[in-house]
């Protein structure tokens, strides 16, 4: 279901991470989502590979294939169903948000997961508003 590869210095469970993967293909199954159809109107196999990676590469990754020299928290690579989450930048979040590691990595986790499912926020507002409707509904779950 979540390969996780932490190529920090940060050790942290991960279970935490498979939970909050579980209740977005839980959301995401519904009839009403506008998830990601196969063959035959299937949810397609959800395997996700999630690589935790510190500022230099998120922002080397960022500048490749966003065209932004700038570090961010998290990208998904839909054609690889890959997330990749910057933990340092989580870190600053999570202080800035004055929340838990655990719940800033759960909601980047959660926003990287409905983003391969094909819901985009920067395509408009209106897309905006719906993806994160699915991503509260998504944390609701947890």
């Amino acid at each position: 279901m979540l390969e996780i590869t932490n190529l920090t210095k940060t050790k942290i469970d991960t279970k935490f991470l498979q939970k909050a993967a579980q209740a977005a293909f839980a959301v995401l199954r519904a009839p009403r989502s506008h998830a990601k159809r196969g063959e035959g109107g299937k949810v397609k196999k959800e395997e996700i590979s999630l690589v935790l990676v510190g500022d230099a590469p998120m922002k080397e990754l960022n500048k490749k294939y966003r065209g932004q020299n700038k570090i961010t928290d998290v990208l998904s690579f839909e054609e690889l169903n890959e997330i990749f989450i910057c933990m340092p930048q989580a870190k600053r979040q999570a202080k800035l948000l004055k929340t838990g590691l655990k719940t800033e990595l759960t909601r980047l986790l959660t926003h990287g997961i409905v983003h391969l499912k094909g819901y985009d926020h920067v395509k408009s507002a209106r897309e905006a508003e719906r993806m994160l409707k699915v991503e509260e509904k998504i944390l609701k779950k947890l």
